[in-house]
């Protein structure tokens, strides 16, 4: 693969690159890396300030099509190789859809959960219990970058980590909203009523009807895993449990698609 090195001039894109720093994540980069694909998850992490890029391969086609969409350059420390389609399906998953696009990169940094609420001003906060499936959890990204979420929050050990699969999910989300991990739900849940969220846990068997249970104030929405739901300690944290009016054919909802209709009822409240 020859070095990329006739990019046309102009701003660089912000993404920082050849730095490599330690974090969480997993994937099939080089030590202490995870790898990207795909147009808008690699895009992203490219104009992320906060993500440490290490090394992009891509087809001529796409890395130009990425450049003029954003009218710019790439970083002149970000090693680059052209590849052909078929080349960089052996740097993916088997059968991911790279769309000409992969990149190797530094995990994120870890986010710190007063620091979010510090900043929410009031915006929905997502919290996830036991949600392991990074298609899931990529996709309910996808739906907190669309409505204004604060943040993502997840317990370190019920969760997935950053990859591949979760970020093409995410479909750029990843790099846009706020992921805290924190060791104990409980607890995280505790400090955002101090705060003054009410705490809204979805379940099948909530007794509340969703949305009528949404106050006016600041809502912190908690999901559990499909068919588990939410476990018992966190659900006792929660304010009230309330269930979506769906139809009784059909005994529940994927959580991706849960978390994006309840999203939308809390974003165009009245009140």
């Amino acid at each position: 693969m020859p070095r990329h090195d006739d990019q046309p001039k102009g701003r660089a894109l912000r993404g920082r690159a050849g730095r490599n720093k330690g974090g969480r994540g997993s994937g099939r980069g080089s030590a202490g890396s995870i790898r990207l694909w795909g147009r808008h998850a690699v895009e992203a992490a490219l104009t992320n300030p906060n993500r440490d890029a290490k090394k992009l391969w891509g087809t001529r086609e796409a890395i130009q099509e990425m450049l003029d969409a954003h009218d710019a350059e790439l970083p002149a420390s970000l090693p680059v190789e052209y590849a052909q389609a078929a080349d960089l399906g052996r740097l993916v998953a088997r059968d991911a859809p790279h769309q000409g696009l992969v990149l190797d990169c530094a995990p994120l940094d870890d986010v710190v959960l007063d620091d979010i609420l510090d900043e929410a001003d009031g915006r929905t906060i997502v919290i996830l219990d036991s949600v392991t499936d990074p298609h899931n959890v990529g996709a309910i990204l996808r739906s907190c970058a669309a409505f204004g979420v604060a943040a993502l929050v997840t317990q370190d050990r019920h969760a997935p980590p950053e990859s591949g699969v979760l970020a093409k999910s995410a479909s750029g989300a990843l790099e846009i909203v706020p992921w805290v991990r924190v060791v104990n739900l409980s607890r995280a849940l505790e400090r955002m009523s101090e705060e003054g969220y009410w705490r809204i846990g979805l379940d099948g068997d909530g007794k509340a009807v969703f949305p009528s249970a949404l106050p006016a104030g600041p809502v912190a929405l908690v999901l559990g895993a499909e068919g588990e739901g939410l476990r018992h300690n966190v659900a006792q944290h929660c304010d009230s449990i309330a269930r979506l009016p769906i139809a009784s054919a059909i005994e529940s909802l994927n959580v991706s698609n849960a978390a994006a209709i309840a999203l939308y009822a809390v974003a165009t409240r009245e009140g």
